[in-house]
């Protein structure tokens, strides 16, 4: 576990890292380097990664076109004490539609491979999932920030203060108990913990980090796993995103999400994100690594 710094602004410096700096072309690839947030694990959150392989990819698209798909894998842990190059291969502009390759690595080691999708608007065929009803309001659900700051412990401390959104658990959270019915679905408010400048792709951006913080919850709530349970190991495998329509990542966002299936030590979760008009913006999937101890049926 690593110190934390002081003074630190999540928000600020979760924009600082998603400024990434450009080191030109180099073998024909686009290359941007960026740093890290602190985490106390002292291991890169895989939202921010992702969402600065995303920023690496946008800067070379023209401004016409929008990212609608994403899928990335997460190949190792990434040390937030190295900086993490960002190389963008351009596979593929086309009338409508545009293709990027984006690898993160950490002295020349790959730790996450993505590929994305850019369109240019257009028109078509519409439809949507409802969003659920009868769900309180952020207002009325208490934040994992105000839950967790008075738990004495390095890691619960971290999450109250140090994090980017304000993440609100309709039913209560899953850090150290599960209470009720152990069930594979759940549902978090979540927005930035304040404004994000007027820029849709940063607000894309912002979308798929924060879409990374409770996902795979919905497998452990099934189980009645808490987060805290003892020789608990997980970790992210991969990620995708469809972007359907635009939202500002500062605002309130239903995140409903659910797991269909967990085997062979992995879990597979699904999400949609909706505006507080019950608009859905994007929809997620990801399978993650869930070994839990042997003593545990």
């Amino acid at each position: 576990m690593t110190d934390a710094p002081l003074n630190a602004d999540p928000l600020a410096s979760l924009l600082s890292t998603l400024d990434l700096a450009s080191a030109g072309v180099v073998g024909g690839q686009d290359v941007f380097t960026g740093t890290s947030q602190w985490e106390p694990l002292g291991r890169v959150f895989g939202g921010q990664v992702l969402a600065q392989s995303l920023v690496a990819a946008q800067r070379t698209i023209h401004d016409d076109r929008v990212v609608h798909s994403l899928h990335g894998y997460f190949l190792r842990p990434g040390d937030l004490t190295l900086p993490i190059t960002f190389s963008v291969d351009r596979i593929h502009d086309g009338r409508s539609f545009a293709t990027r390759r984006t690898q993160a690595s950490q002295d020349g080691v790959p730790i996450l491979s993505m590929i994305a999708s850019f369109q240019t608007p257009d028109g078509g065929l519409e439809h949507q999932a409802d969003a659920p009803v009868g769900l309180p309001a952020p207002e009325d659900v208490p934040s994992d920030a105000d839950l967790l700051a008075p738990v004495d412990h390095p890691i619960a401390q971290a999450w109250a203060r140090d994090r980017a959104f304000d993440l609100r658990h309709v039913d209560s959270p899953v850090y150290f108990s599960v209470e009720g019915e152990q069930v594979a679905h759940q549902a978090v408010w979540m927005r930035a913990t304040g404004p994000l400048p007027d820029d849709p792709d940063l607000h894309r951006a912002a979308l798929l980090y924060a879409s990374d913080y409770t996902l795979l919850e919905s497998v452990y709530r099934r189980h009645g796993t808490p987060l805290a349970t003892p020789g608990l190991k997980v970790a992210s495998l991969d990620h995708a995103m469809w972007w359907h329509r635009p939202a500002r990542a500062d605002e309130w966002l239903l995140y409903v999400q659910e797991s269909p299936n967990a085997r062979g030590g992995r879990g597979l979760a699904l999400g949609r994100i909706y505006d507080r008009d019950g608009v859905l913006v994007a929809s997620v999937a990801q399978e993650g690594m869930v070994r839990v101890p042997a003593t545990r049926h």
